[in-house]
């Protein structure tokens, strides 16, 4: 929850080539909204924060005039960082005037609130998970429970249609 993400990306220009086609940069969560866009990237970096625990998609769409035949390969580029990596701490201790042992109290405190943090969510995870396992246990029951009561059903059933049927051709008494 609100974490800094950041990432540089680099498009490479195709084997043989000076100039590579231009490729678009999109990246989107999982709901869709567009988090960070670029037309014509070539290179470059990128930074937003994110609202909550999600997946997030980078997708680089090349683009080549009609006509030209097969895209060449290329070659991308992603580097992304989350949260305590992503900070730059260079630039929060020339800000703050830190000392170097400042820096590195400040990053490892950070570092402990971050994992703080991910423990946290993943109880939260675990105890979703068992509550939806403990009622995926319990369905699993009534349903073991409901087809044994037709399976009892259908054979006293069958037992008696085929004692009556039995008795109609004469074959027990």
């Amino acid at each position: 929850r609100d974490t800094l993400v950041t990432g540089e990306y680099e498009i490479g220009a195709p084997p043989g080539s000076s100039t590579g086609p231009s490729a678009n940069l999109k990246i989107t969560d999982s709901a869709g909204h567009i988090l960070y866009a670029k037309e014509d990237a070539t290179k470059g970096k990128f930074a937003f924060t994110t609202e909550d625990y999600d997946m997030f998609e980078a997708c680089f769409e090349s683009k080549l005039p009609v006509g030209t035949g097969r895209m060449p390969d290329q070659l991308v580029t992603l580097d992304m960082k989350h949260g305590v990596e992503a900070k730059n701490y260079e630039e929060i201790a020339k800000v703050e005037k830190l000392k170097p042992l400042e820096v590195e109290l400040r990053r490892l405190e950070d570092l402990s609130e971050s994992i703080v943090n991910d423990f946290a969510y993943m109880k939260k995870r675990e105890e979703e998970m068992r509550d939806t396992n403990e009622s995926t246990n319990t369905r699993v029951l009534y349903f073991s429970i409901f087809s044994m009561c037709c399976l009892i059903g259908l054979a006293t059933w069958q037992v008696f249609y085929l004692r009556r049927f039995f008795k109609a051709k004469k074959l027990i008494e």
